[in-house]
């Protein structure tokens, strides 16, 4: 298999996929093994030991259908190099606070409207998993995203949109569970993991159910004093509060919601210094990269990039699926 962690910078990664050949073996060995023990599966009926072509393609001896090493990948159906596409996985997983659409172009050498495309794609291979089990100590908190109109003429305002008003502003709901890992040098120290949806509104009826689907009963959830939180110790959860009106921050030790506020801290940096303005039409998908940065960030550029390779030959996204536009 290929050894992912010799690839640590943008020279290592360009002088080994130097060619078609080797960008194309690197796929077929990630999904099927070597060539001497290969099980190639079809992705069309999912038969196994599909005979390989003269030409490089596979057969399948079931439905008879003939296919490349990227069908039934993110880069299916694409007219880009793979080199480009390796090299842009690379960029995109080793910037801390993401790469804009133009920024890409330019160092793919692509138009920004391809290079859009391919962060969109990319982008797919961060969902978060509405699977996710969180338990022990969670923080809970809230934020909004956009609706300053201080450029505005006073005239032109919406009235009334300061604090937690939707109006003009388009609210995210988080959660973090509070653990632990061991480093790599054996020692243990704290991790958090975060979890984020983009919600229509931040009342009970909708914060509540978010909360029992992804935080087990029993566990101890700390808040802020939003009211739509205040029935969570009714529904089984031991709840604390933190006053941030009453410059209350920090309770008894480890009630704080200082992890949340870091994030969201990290967030509006990558919206604000790269992305600069997002689509609520798109900001579930910039809200899942930077949960995956925020879980990853212990992991090294050459762990991100060996995981982004593995996402992205199991997954099929799509043009019409983007609804292609050309926005940053």
């Amino acid at each position: 298999m290929i050894d992912f962690s010799n690839f640590d910078n943008v020279i290592s990664i360009t002088s080994y996929f130097n060619t078609k050949a080797k960008c194309r073996e690197a796929i077929a060995e990630a999904r099927w093994g070597k060539d001497d023990e290969q099980d190639v599966v079809c992705p069309y009926c999912g038969k196994h030991h599909c005979s390989k072509r003269k030409d490089g393609r596979y057969r399948c001896n079931g439905c008879l259908h003939n296919f490349s090493v990227t069908v039934g990948t993110i880069f299916e159906d694409s007219n880009l190099p793979l080199i480009k596409w390796f090299l842009a996985m690379y960029l995109i997983s080793s910037h801390k606070k993401g790469i804009s659409s133009h920024q890409l172009s330019r160092d793919l050498k692509v138009t920004q409207k391809t290079a859009w495309y391919v962060l969109q794609k990319v982008r797919a291979l961060y969902k978060q998993d509405d699977g996710v089990a969180m338990s022990g100590e969670v923080e809970l908190d809230e934020v909004y995203i956009g609706g300053k109109e201080k450029w505005k003429h006073k005239s032109m305002r919406t009235p009334n949109t300061q604090g937690r008003s939707t109006k003009t502003k388009t609210p995210i709901f988080g959660l973090m569970e509070r653990t632990s890992i061991i480093n790599k040098k054996g020692d243990r120290e704290p991790m958090s993991y975060v979890h984020a949806i983009v919600v229509n509104k931040t009342d009970g009826e909708t914060l509540l159910p978010i909360v029992q689907q992804f935080v087990a009963d029993g566990s101890h959830v700390i808040t802020d004093e939003l009211t739509s939180y205040n029935r969570l110790g009714s529904l089984g959860y031991e709840h604390d509060v933190v006053k941030h009106s009453s410059d209350e921050y920090v309770k008894s030790g480890n009630i704080f919601t200082n992890n949340m506020e870091a994030f969201w801290s990290h967030f509006r940096r990558m919206v604000t210094g790269c992305y600069h303005w997002l689509s609520d039409e798109h900001l579930q998908a910039y809200v899942d990269e930077a949960c995956y940065r925020w879980n990853t960030r212990k992991a090294s550029q050459t762990e991100r990039f060996s995981d982004m390779f593995n996402k992205s030959i199991g997954l099929i996204v799509t043009q019409d699926e983007l609804k292609l536009c050309e926005v940053a």
